[in-house]
């Protein structure tokens, strides 16, 4: 992986004073690597993706994949291994409001959008709460959306109030950059895992396994199964792949797998350590 993936800016700082030189240090500090593997190419940035994507040059990512929140946590209740448990994640998964969470979407979705490369794709996952404000946001700003993926999960937890049909599946949407963008598409090797017929856009994946949070748990982590699917489908060997909201990087762990490189971003310290408990775990298996 090249150094440039998220350069510091270089520019000749120039007569600066001391003070303003000391405080061009200290940001440009922020910006280094969380965790560098440079033999797999993994990166891994601790910080606000927005900031940090900022910095980032534009059209240098093949593909991203994106599980931003869903700001969900509102005091509720779900039921998790027979438990009934608190649906509150974290500060980083509470409303905004409808008008700023979507104006959130806006923002992060046009500096995903600048660092694409022009034939480059993003998947975002999400729930209905969240998922049609992403396909707007997608259209304001002139992605072309190629499909909505429809991930049903096998064993998905009981709705505890049994006032609503059980909540069993979540939208992905996978856009191109825009119009223009001539995005690839693995399509033999999709039918071909799809014993020699079409695949379709309804995919059934478990949860992630107990094996899958042995070194801890992230309360939305996705199946690495579902994300290598998604690797497979979209990308080649080599690849440059993205994840702004990565959290205990299934995505990462995928790309590490399938030979992609991978940078990665969250604002949560404790789940970029849970992140890199996995990739050396993997490490240790080679």
């Amino acid at each position: 992986m090249s150094k440039s993936i998220y350069p510091i800016r270089e520019e000749k700082l120039g007569p600066l004073s001391f003070a303003v030189r000391e405080i061009a240090a200290k940001y440009s500090s922020a910006l280094q690597p969380y965790f560098y593997d440079p033999t797999h190419a993994v990166k891994l940035f601790h910080g606000d993706c927005i900031r940090i994507l900022k910095e980032a040059p534009d059209n240098c990512i093949d593909m991203i994949f994106a599980d931003p929140p869903y700001f969900l946590s509102n005091g509720g209740i779900t039921c998790h291994a027979g438990k009934m448990v608190s649906v509150n994640k974290g500060k980083w998964d509470e409303s905004r409001g409808t008008e700023e969470n979507h104006a959130f979407n806006l923002e992060w979705l046009e500096q995903c959008q600048r660092v694409l490369k022009p034939n480059g794709t993003i998947w975002v996952s999400g729930t209905t709460h969240i998922i049609h404000s992403v396909g707007y946001a997608m259209q304001q700003l002139g992605m072309k959306i190629l499909n909505d993926i429809i991930w049903v999960k096998k064993n998905p937890p009981p709705n505890l109030s049994c006032r609503y049909f059980t909540h069993s599946s979540e939208i992905i949407l996978w856009a191109a950059k825009d119009k223009k963008s001539k995005h690839y598409f693995n399509y033999d090797l999709m039918k071909e895992v799809n014993e020699g017929k079409q695949m379709k856009n309804v995919w059934f994946f478990n949860a992630p396994s107990p094996e899958e949070k042995k070194f801890g748990k992230h309360p939305t982590q996705k199946p690495v199964e579902l994300l290598k699917r998604i690797l497979l489908a979209s990308t080649k060997e080599k690849d440059l792949v993205l994840d702004p909201f990565t959290g205990s990087s299934s995505t990462g762990i995928a790309a590490f797998i399938l030979k992609r490189k991978f940078v990665g971003i969250d604002k949560e310290e404790e789940f970029l350590k849970l992140s890199i408990k996995r990739f050396n775990h993997l490490k240790a298996e080679e």
